[in-house]
């Protein structure tokens, strides 16, 4: 606690991904996350929260949608973007007029961040652009001296980012797929809920990105994966190939898996998509990302 106080940077867990965190009101400590990252600034990042009794320090005009989903999914890997109040300044917002707010279930960043009292910014503890840290050994392998502290709290369980939903232009908008799924939140809010189709910036949107250092081949079943590894080892490549049925465990396992790839020096991976429902809608986006074109 005395870290953050002091404008320091902690990495921490969350049930999604591992966190580098700093105090969201201090903009020294806010630039100092966005360099260790290499984080372009301008990229907006998301200001995490004890829960919705926060909401209306960082946001005005806040609808009572942002209440039902909150009520529904808070603590969890939901992220609602909103109008934003004046505490939330340029650097944390990307200099939009909008901010996004969660409120992590994991029970290290829960317990941080009732202790803290006030708003974490907290983007994926690794370098932008690369495989997301699901595991403090993540952190450490990424980012090593560069963060005061490291929170020991075990795997994340879900594995992939929060979803998150734009709350500011009428009709609600997923803006990044996560686990709480699109049916989900419709069916909490009783009205329909859209896929993108906001001008909102949010991370992790870029078209290269939780990308490895090998390349990443996408193959819709087992078949397809198989005649593309033989293809890719006949040309020489060391190929490693991911795949689960279990659209939980792939989820939980998958950035661990691509992370494992690169220490084994693989040249390509070639990883079978889930099927285009629930939580295989968001990990189907991140594998997209990490398979296109590195910049």
């Amino acid at each position: 606690m005395a870290v953050l106080r002091k404008g320091g940077v902690v990495a921490f867990p969350t049930e999604t991904v591992y966190g580098l965190g700093a105090d969201a009101e201090n903009e020294r400590a806010v630039r100092r996350v966005f360099e260790i990252k290499g984080r372009p600034i301008g990229h907006p990042v998301i200001v995490h929260l004890s829960g919705e009794s926060q909401i209306e320090l960082w946001a005005r005009n806040v609808p009572g949608t942002a209440y039902r989903l909150t009520e529904k999914f808070w603590p969890g890997p939901l992220t609602i973007v909103l109008r934003r109040s004046e505490r939330a300044s340029d650097v944390v917002t990307g200099s939009q007029d909008t901010v996004a707010l969660r409120a992590p279930s994991h029970p290290l960043a829960h317990e941080l961040l009732h202790a803290f009292g006030g708003g974490i910014i907290a983007p994926s503890a690794n370098r932008f652009g690369s495989v997301s840290a699901t595991r403090a050994e993540h952190v450490v392998a990424d980012l090593g001296a560069s963060v005061d502290l490291i929170v020991e709290g075990g795997d994340a369980t879900i594995g992939v980012e929060s979803t998150i939903v734009d709350l500011t232009q009428g009709e609600p908008a997923i803006l990044r797929p996560g686990a709480v799924t699109r049916e989900a939140i419709s069916a909490a809010l009783g009205v329909p809920v859209r896929e993108g189709g906001s001008d909102v910036r949010v991370p992790g949107s870029l078209p290269s990105h939780y990308a490895p250092r090998a390349r990443v081949e996408l193959a819709e079943n087992d078949v397809v994966a198989a005649g593309l590894a033989n293809a890719l080892r006949a040309q020489g490549s060391h190929v490693s190939v991911i795949g689960s049925d279990d659209v939980n465990a792939l989820a939980r396992d998958l950035y661990e898996r691509l992370r494992a790839a690169d220490r084994e020096g693989v040249d390509a991976i070639v990883v079978v998509l889930p099927a285009n429902e629930g939580l295989g809608v968001a990990l189907r986006d991140r594998l997209r990302r990490a398979a296109s074109p590195k910049r």
